[in-house]
């Protein structure tokens, strides 16, 4: 069952989302510590108003609630404000002084930011059904496309995405990786 995370899921989603980002956590933490690094995120998803927040996020549970798969999403548009605390922190707790990223999204755009499934789980869907939760979520929010960001050497993600619908459009640089900017577009 897909739903609206709770603030409650941090624990699960947390390990999910540095899962997603792979290296890009670990940068983003300003260190190689898995713990500090897992805490970084757990106080992030359990926070209003950022980009990792419960408020932008979607879990897949199974019969027992136990969160299986996630999706962090949101309006492009508004990636400048969801950034502002996070990069804040990274400047005061993780010694990131001007630090200031590409934007990965813009206005236009309902940006799938992490998507991410339990290992145990993986090849059996729950992804397809977290993107297509997030396009339908998209869709009630009048957005006409769905974005995101797979890395460019990321062969599996890229044929998953496009199996979805979803198309190149450009490449983008982003912390140091490259990536495919890939757009679904919503018909409404």
């Amino acid at each position: 069952m897909i739903r609206k995370a709770k603030i409650s899921d941090a624990k699960a989603v947390a390990p999910l989302i540095i899962q997603a980002m792979g290296e890009l956590a670990y940068k983003l933490s300003n260190t190689s510590n898995h713990d500090a690094t897992l805490e970084l995120f757990d106080y992030f998803f359990k926070e209003a108003n950022n980009q990792y927040s419960f408020e932008n996020t979607l879990v897949y549970a199974n019969e027992n609630d136990e969160v299986l798969g996630s999706i962090n999403a949101y309006d492009g548009a508004k990636l400048l404000e969801l950034r502002t605390n996070f990069l804040n922190y990274l400047s005061l707790h993780c010694g990131l002084k001007n630090f200031n990223p590409e934007p990965e999204t813009q206005a236009g755009e309902f940006y799938l930011d992490t998507i991410s499934v339990s290992p145990a789980v993986q090849g059996k869907g729950i992804g397809k059904q977290l993107i297509d939760a997030a396009i339908k979520w998209a869709a009630e929010l009048n957005h006409t496309r769905a974005g995101l960001l797979v890395e460019t050497n990321n062969h599996k993600a890229l044929k998953l995405y496009q199996n979805k619908g979803f198309k190149i459009i450009d490449e983008k640089q982003f912390i140091g990786g490259s990536y495919h900017h890939m757009v679904y577009q919503i018909s409404m």
